[in-house]
């Protein structure tokens, strides 16, 4: 009995280190990472070359480490606003202490810096920027109106700016595929606010929904959706193989997406709402590997 209370504690306790690092959306941003690399930025390199490049491999790695930091510092500064928004989320994230949950944080960010200082010292410098501008963002940008998911969406977006630094491919084809990402994340971060305006209001977040309303909100994400179709409309232009697949499809999944966002109503109606539009960015990251098929 002795042997099973302590795994069971055990088994929780990584569980909330998983939780708290966002564990599944690291491996989402390793895969998405890998799968650009492959077949946008040098397809001329086959899995051998990529998955053997040292210095690809510390640059991802790096990019995770700073990435699950972040999570944490992110989820220490929101602690009281998630007691009230996701209560569960934050008993199972708060079985370690915050004490412990800053120590990893440094820990990781230590970590990440000595792995990029393997690549250069532009490197070290690239992700000192990265950290400083996630702690920036979770203490301080975070409860700016506005500018917080203007903050929030650059930051997803940093790690795919460090790999067209690091191949030296400044196609257009890259930043269409950049824009209509941007897009996806600002959405998908503006639908966050809706879910999230109780525990905001409470904490006095100055979000899109709290300063103006629920309505003005979903009409700034119905046009955010709509202006999806211009990097859309270049992209099914360009030779993307079968990719060119998911953007027609991308078209008609945003369309039954607003209908039922228009109608949602509830914390729960917008959660399916948030997820309907990660299930769409993670849908492309398996699409990137039908470009050249």
């Amino acid at each position: 009995m002795f042997f099973s209370r302590a795994h069971k504690r055990f088994f929780y306790r990584m569980l909330s280190w998983f939780s708290l690092v966002r564990g599944f959306n690291i491996l989402v941003l390793i895969l998405a990472q890998y799968f650009t690399a492959r077949y946008i930025m040098d397809f001329n390199r086959g899995w051998r070359a990529i998955l053997l490049d040292l210095n690809l491999f510390c640059l991802v790695f790096a990019t995770a480490l700073t990435a699950s930091a972040g999570y944490i510092i992110n989820n220490f500064y929101d602690a009281e606003k998630d007691r009230i928004n996701h209560p569960n989320k934050y008993l199972l994230e708060h079985l370690n202490s915050q004490h412990s949950q800053l120590i990893l944080y440094l820990l990781l960010n230590m970590a990440a810096l000595i792995v990029a200082s393997a690549i250069s010292f532009r490197a070290v410098l690239f992700f000192t920027v990265y950290i400083f501008w996630i702690w920036l963002y979770s203490n301080t940008i975070k409860r700016l109106f506005w500018l917080s998911n203007l903050v929030s969406t650059a930051l997803m977006i940093y790690p795919f700016f460090g790999l067209t630094l690091f191949f030296e491919n400044y196609t257009p084809v890259v930043f269409i595929h950049a824009s209509f990402l941007t897009l996806l994340l600002l959405i998908r971060d503006l639908i966050k606010d809706l879910k999230n305006l109780k525990g905001d209001w409470v904490q006095r977040y100055q979000t899109l929904p709290v300063v103006f309303s629920v309505r003005t909100s979903k009409i700034i994400i119905s046009l955010l959706v709509f202006l999806t179709a211009l990097p859309i409309y270049y992209l099914v232009q360009h030779p993307l193989g079968l990719m060119r697949y998911y953007f027609i499809f991308s078209v008609a999944y945003l369309l039954v997406f607003l209908s039922y966002f228009w109608v949602a109503a509830d914390q729960k109606a917008y959660l399916r709402a948030h997820n309907g539009i990660r299930f769409l960015i993670f849908l492309g990251v398996l699409s990137i590997y039908l470009i050249h098929k």
